[in-house]
């Protein structure tokens, strides 16, 4: 259910593993350039799709019989789509969230909207999530991912459906560790895109990539996900796609602000606006209801919509007080 970027590509995933996929597009003219040159024109325009996929701008037929349902829109449509959707998803199907994002005002992580909103019991969603940069994927390149749901079992069944020979899957049970190792790191790499912009070295970049892990493994842990989570594909390896590959809209976007571009500015040369930009407010603001200190979400924030200009974002976060690495050593000097 979308015809986006990763939408698409996974689409391809599940049909080169093997089943017959409905792609659910918004506009017509996607729908008909894919069913009749099987490419999608407004993303992958060099690349053929396999004859498995359908396209349909039908929602009730692209659910139909579906037993597996993909959800792959914007995390901020989520709620509304879901709403019009929920009546025509079997009630056994896996519903699976590629969304990385956390939902603004509820604060809300994709897999607790999908629940609120359509009442599928938690052991029916699944997500997944690792370094996923869709048209690597499209390309064949070969990657891992982790697809986690609480019921294994489900989590098992959907990582056969989407094994290929260049998309390899692990399976987890944690949750919320894969969705807000995701929804993180699109705050970080608008970070390390901001340091790309201001001709910033690599020890910069190192840094922002540790302490920015740093930070997700906090507040997942905070919020119950394994740490473990944090130092394998769903986090560190997610991380290090998404921060260092301008394929990235997120640093992309970053990277334009560190020239010294506003987020209008940036919008128009990436055509888009980046994911990071969205949820860097209700990381934040999530991160001070769980009462986890994430100083380098707070200062995109801060420079995303409160005018702080990045270089003086640099000079704040270099000046913050000293504090010792490792977590045990932390809570010991805090107190």
């Amino acid at each position: 259910m979308g015809a986006g970027s990763w939408g698409t590509a996974f689409a391809k995933i599940m049909a080169d593993a093997g089943s017959d996929v409905s792609l659910w597009a918004r506009r017509e003219s996607v729908v008909e350039a894919v069913n009749a040159t099987r490419r999608n024109p407004d993303y992958f325009p060099d690349i053929d799709l396999p004859e498995g996929i359908t396209a349909t701008a039908d929602p009730a037929e692209a659910l139909a019989g579906a037993r597996i349902v993909v959800l792959a829109v914007p995390s901020q449509t989520l709620s509304d789509n879901l709403a019009a959707w929920t009546e025509r998803i079997d009630p056994d199907a896996t519903v699976v969230s590629l969304m990385k994002g956390i939902e603004l005002g509820t604060l809300r992580r994709m897999s607790e909207v999908v629940s609120d909103v359509s009442g599928i019991a938690t052991e029916r969603i699944a997500v997944v999530s690792g370094p996923n940069l869709a048209r690597e994927i499209a390309q064949e390149q070969p990657t891992a991912s982790v697809v986690a749901c609480p019921d294994h079992e489900r989590a098992v069944e959907l990582q056969n459906a989407v094994t290929t020979s260049y998309f390899r899957p692990y399976s987890s049970t944690d949750v919320i560790g894969c969705e807000l190792g995701g929804a993180t790191k699109n705050v970080i790499a608008l970070a390390y895109g901001m340091a790309s912009g201001m001709g910033m070295g690599d020890n910069t970049k190192a840094t922002l990539i540790t302490r920015g892990l740093a930070e997700a493994t906090r507040l997942g842990v905070n919020l119950g996900a394994d740490p473990a989570t944090f130092a394998g594909l769903a986090g560190l390896g997610d991380l290090v796609a998404t921060c260092s590959s301008p394929l990235s809209r997120n640093h992309t976007f970053g990277k334009q602000l560190g020239l010294g571009k506003s987020l209008e500015e940036a919008a128009e040369v990436t055509k888009q606006t980046a994911e990071g930009v969205k949820s860097c407010r209700s990381i934040r603001d999530l991160s001070r209801k769980a009462g986890v200190e994430m100083p380098i979400c707070e200062t995109v924030e801060k420079v995303c919509y409160e005018g702080l200009d990045p270089r003086e974002a640099v000079v704040a976060l270099m000046t913050r007080e000293t504090k010792p690495e490792s977590e045990e050593l932390r809570s010991k000097h805090e107190q």
